[in-house]
């Protein structure tokens, strides 16, 4: 897993780079020229990677929270790492992290009254098992699937994880949690239209225009 990210508020002319979640053990670091790997203490593993004056080596490289590298970029950085004493293990991930899913299945949650449990199918024929609180959740929608990977627009990642015992793989995602404008304030996960294919990338300009129509609709 790769996920990368600026922040130049916070951390300017810095790459952050996660190859891992956190880890219940201590947190050690060790800098050489202008890497710094983060790895966990104890097992000796690899968390990330925070690159410092990235613009020398990935020149044009632009945005702000999560940024998708290409495969001569994720090169250039095992290059860097190499140079700098570290092991080259960086692994391009190039699928998309938001996606179109469709509802295929919604259960009631067996240890809660108000989640349910639905499988999802995605994009490259996957399905995935995901526990949703949305009241307005049901079978046979067209929603907005933040898979493991995702850093959503607060700067939460997405990681494997399960509720209340049940495994869940990513989240249907509502408006106000895609930092969408004017995002309803009531609780739902955001309803997109039924003729998008499932797998389709998220298209967040699209996205603000299902959200304007529905209130306009309302």
């Amino acid at each position: 897993m790769l996920i990368s990210s600026l922040n130049s508020a916070a951390f300017a002319d810095t790459l952050i780079l996660i190859t891992a979640a956190d880890t219940a053990n201590n947190q050690a670091t060790k800098q050489q020229g202008d890497v710094v790997r983060i790895y966990d203490e104890t097992t000796d593993q690899t968390l990330g990677y925070n690159i410092f004056h990235i613009s020398q080596y990935l020149p044009g490289l632009t945005g702000n929270g999560q940024v998708f590298l290409s495969g001569a970029q994720v090169s250039q950085l095992n290059q860097l790492l190499t140079t700098n004493g570290f092991a080259a293990d960086l692994a391009a991930d190039l699928s998309p992290k938001f996606v179109i899913g469709y509802v295929k299945t919604l259960t009631p949650h067996p240890d809660s009254d108000h989640l349910s449990v639905t499988e999802v199918d995605v994009d490259h024929g996957q399905t995935l098992q995901i526990v949703c609180g949305a009241p307005n959740v049901a079978q046979g929608q067209k929603v907005v699937v933040a898979k493991v990977g995702a850093m959503m627009p607060n700067g939460q990642i997405i990681w494997p994880g399960a509720l209340r015992g049940v495994t869940s793989d990513g989240m249907i995602s509502a408006a106000r949690e895609l930092a969408l404008p004017n995002a309803p304030k009531k609780h739902g996960i955001l309803v997109m239209p039924a003729d998008i294919p499932a797998g389709t990338p998220f298209d967040f300009d699209q996205a603000a225009k299902v959200v304007a129509a529905q209130n306009a609709a309302e």
